[in-house]
């Protein structure tokens, strides 16, 4: 942790309160042998019922030779907005060009309506697509990336297991979302789609840079919640018929914790986060995810004001207001020059003034969190190349990740933060890492 400009007996007692997210190595290595243990249970013919981690077959079963070709459509649902994309997989230049695109927004009241009202409006926007595009006329096969816990039955038909990420849709949780968005297509009338292949978001990142590299065997997101999907052996599959090759599985690691094992390792912090949010449910992701940052730094922040460490003991009403301490902050303080001054815009916006001394505290408490984020995922990535190689009886594995999320691509150090600590965590396993070029949409049609 970086103390500069803060008086050293101030530092000292702010370095009380962050202490607890500092994770040694050797702690890291302990999260990583309880991942391990929940990735085995979740693979298991029985024990996946109760397992944290699901550990969801995909019915993938290949990463893509770079023969592959043709024009495809692509739904990616996995937050506020979804888009429609229109995608060409050329296999003499292995190129995946976007011909055309279009962002829709969902309303609120959609996120927290009735399943029917949200299938319905993605269809009249794919709907608006096709024609504004021109391609109405055409059955095009659709790639549906679907960015929730779902069972996948078969590579059309995946059942939610239940929302995350502020949804709350009604009579969706237990369904097939493959065949809700076809009623919904039936019922909108007036155009139709070929095939509709159901892939997660992990699994659209890695397919789109195994195109381009045919070593990438795992897909990781970051960004407003976090997961990861790797190719396993199909006969560790147990819940899946047959022995021989490998099938990608989504581990849906942020629900790693549910069942309380990564209770020593949680802050006062992640306790008031989670009683807050969807209590129990998503522990890991809420120690790592966009969505959770910004408040667990505000949280921070509001105990340091309280102990006068802070503002002087004056806390204002923004800082009180859950919400307000947006992740992106954290970016633009942590920032390499422009950090300071970015930080006193931040706190002034906050109605919290410009203190020299506040605006390192404030530093220090992002950067202590950010990188606590950065080095858990490095523990539960290393955790599946070292299972990839264990699987495999090499000495050695060469892999690559390919990576997608707002947090691993826009924060200033994440991503160098967490490749070093991979590196310690798996030192037989030489990683590469592949910036996923909109993964979820190319993905879903490759």
């Amino acid at each position: 942790m970086n103390g500069d400009g803060i008086p050293a007996d101030t530092l000292s007692k702010v370095q009380d309160y962050l202490e607890p997210f500092c994770l040694s190595l050797q702690k890291l290595r302990e999260v990583s042998n309880l991942l391990k243990k929940d990735l085995v249970k979740g693979l298991g013919r029985h024990s996946h019922k109760n397992a944290p981690v699901k550990m969801l077959p995909t019915f993938v079963r290949s990463t893509p030779d770079g023969t592959e070709k043709g024009d495809f459509l692509a739904l990616d649902l996995g937050g506020t907005n979804f888009r429609v994309l229109h995608v060409r997989v050329e296999a003499t230049e292995q190129k995946m060009p976007i011909i055309g695109s279009q962002i829709c927004t969902i309303p609120q009241e959609i996120m927290l309506g009735e399943g029917d009202k949200l299938f319905d409006h993605i269809a009249a926007c794919l709907y608006d697509f096709l024609v504004s595009k021109n391609l109405k006329g055409q059955t095009l096969p659709l790639g549906f990336t679907f960015s929730f816990p779902c069972e996948q039955k078969e590579i059309g038909k995946s059942i939610l297991i239940r929302w995350t990420k502020g949804f709350k849709c009604s009579g969706v949780e237990g369904k097939d979302v493959v065949q809700l968005l076809k009623d919904a297509i039936d019922r909108k009338g007036d155009y139709n789609i070929g095939p509709v292949a159901m892939v997660n978001d992990t699994v659209g990142t890695m397919m789109s840079c195994g195109y381009m590299d045919q070593n990438c065997e795992i897909g990781m997101i970051i960004g407003t919640g976090t997961n990861a999907c790797y190719m396993e052996e199909m006969k560790n599959v147990e819940r899946v018929e047959g022995e021989d090759g490998r099938m990608c599985i989504n581990t849906e690691w942020g629900g790693f914790g549910d069942d309380g094992s990564l209770e020593e390792f949680l802050t006062e912090f992640d306790r008031e986060l989670n009683e807050k949010s969807n209590r129990g449910v998503q522990i890991f992701e809420k120690m790592i995810g966009g969505m959770y940052l910004g408040e667990i730094v505000r949280l921070v922040l509001v105990k340091l004001t309280k102990a006068n460490l802070l503002f002087n003991g004056q806390t204002s009403k923004a800082l009180q207001t859950p919400g307000q301490f947006e992740t992106r902050f954290i970016s633009d303080i942590e920032e390499q020059d422009k950090g300071l001054e970015n930080t006193q815009k931040i706190l002034e916006k906050l109605g919290l003034g410009r203190d020299m001394v506040d605006s390192c505290v404030v530093r220090l408490v992002c950067e202590t969190i950010s990188s606590r984020s950065a080095r858990l995922c490095a523990a539960a990535l290393a955790t599946l190349a070292n299972r990839i190689r264990d699987n495999r009886g090499l000495s050695h594995l060469k892999t690559t990740v390919g990576v997608d999320g707002a947090v691993y691509r826009k924060h200033p150090n994440f991503s160098e933060e967490l490749q070093a600590t991979v590196r310690l965590l798996a030192p037989q396993c030489e990683i590469a890492f592949s910036n996923s070029e909109d993964g979820s949409g190319r993905g879903a049609a490759m």
